[in-house]
């Protein structure tokens, strides 16, 4: 197969180029994400876990924990 010459084989070239530098953009920024989600400890997840839930509990009217039964 022959290789496509003229303005036809610039084109395909630079297509080529922006995908394979979107394909680097797009892994810097789930490396920068990952990166900044592991930074919490492990009592800094459990406070914001425990504050969400605090706050969708108040918001709904719910009362207790839905994750736990009373047994009688």
């Amino acid at each position: 197969m022959k290789r496509p010459e003229g303005k036809l084989g610039v084109v395909l070239a630079l297509a080529g180029l922006a995908s394979v530098i979107g394909v680097a953009a797009t892994g810097a920024t789930v490396a920068r994400a990952e990166r900044r989600r592991r930074a919490y400890t492990p009592d800094e997840v459990r406070d914001r876990l425990h504050r969400r839930y605090a706050e969708a509990t108040a918001d709904e009217g719910c009362e207790g924990d839905p994750l736990r039964t009373e047994q009688s």
